[in-house]
């Protein structure tokens, strides 16, 4: 199994028109899964999934029973909740990720502090556009 991964940024689908470091990868749900890219934000305290993105994988938001306080900065006031996610970044074993799933669609889905970088090792290299990710040893 290789051990690690570089990636190049990408220009986001919309907004700035410079490279930023979105990672492709799978999500999925019971028998449900989405190919998404995601930010990896070393600043973003939680691991971000928009309001479409949790349809798509089956969640319903009115049965949802575990809430989170409220989120700061750009989804200040948003109300959200944790839902636990299998993950697959190729060519990585699955994990599980937990979300702060978003009643927003105003954010991209992000790789935050809880848990994305518990469970990856990631090195930017701003200059050269690229970023490296590897699995927790």
């Amino acid at each position: 199994m290789t051990s690690s991964r570089k990636v190049n940024y990408t220009t986001p689908p919309v907004g700035l028109q410079i490279g930023m470091p979105y990672l492709p990868l799978t999500l999925s749900r019971e028998h449900r899964s989405i190919d998404v890219s995601a930010l990896v934000d070393s600043g973003s305290t939680l691991n971000v999934l928009p309001y479409h993105i949790g349809l798509q994988l089956g969640l319903d938001w009115q049965s949802q029973t575990f809430p989170l306080p409220s989120l700061v900065g750009n989804l200040k006031g948003l109300q959200a909740f944790g839902v636990l996610l299998d993950c697959i970044i190729l060519p990585f074993p699955s994990v599980k990720l937990a979300f702060a799933w978003t009643s927003s669609d105003q954010v991209p889905v992000l790789l935050g502090q809880t848990n994305f970088f518990t469970q990856f090792d990631v090195c930017f290299f701003g200059s050269q556009n690229t970023f490296e990710i590897s699995p927790k040893k």
